[in-house]
């Protein structure tokens, strides 16, 4: 007697796969629109950030003129213009001489 074998659903043999993506057209009619879709979106993106740009950029002029009419007014009054202390130029540190382990200074 002759064993039989038993096939299932696993074993019916398709095509899938055996096709490239770009051979299917409406496969690659969705990859351009989905392409297009994107560089339409990165424009937006691109032109909203280059206008907060601008923004601050306009800010930054109007706090220079903002701070010079300021400073104008206060040398008008004969006050002294002066630099705040948190600017001051401190000291120069020591140089390190030594290329050995690292060491903290107290």
């Amino acid at each position: 007697m002759t064993k039989r074998v038993m096939r299932g659903i696993q074993d019916i043999k398709t095509l899938t796969g055996r096709a490239d993506d770009g051979a299917i057209p409406y496969k690659a009619y969705m990859k351009l629109s989905i392409l297009e879709m994107e560089k339409f979106r990165r424009g937006k993106e691109k032109t909203s950030a280059l206008d907060r740009v601008s923004h601050i950029d306009q800010r930054f002029r109007d706090i220079e003129v903002e701070r010079e009419e300021i400073i104008t007014l206060l040398e008008s009054k004969g006050i002294r213009r002066r630099r705040p202390s948190g600017l001051e130029e401190s000291p120069t540190a020591a140089l390190r001489t030594t290329t050995g382990p690292f060491k903290i200074r107290y």
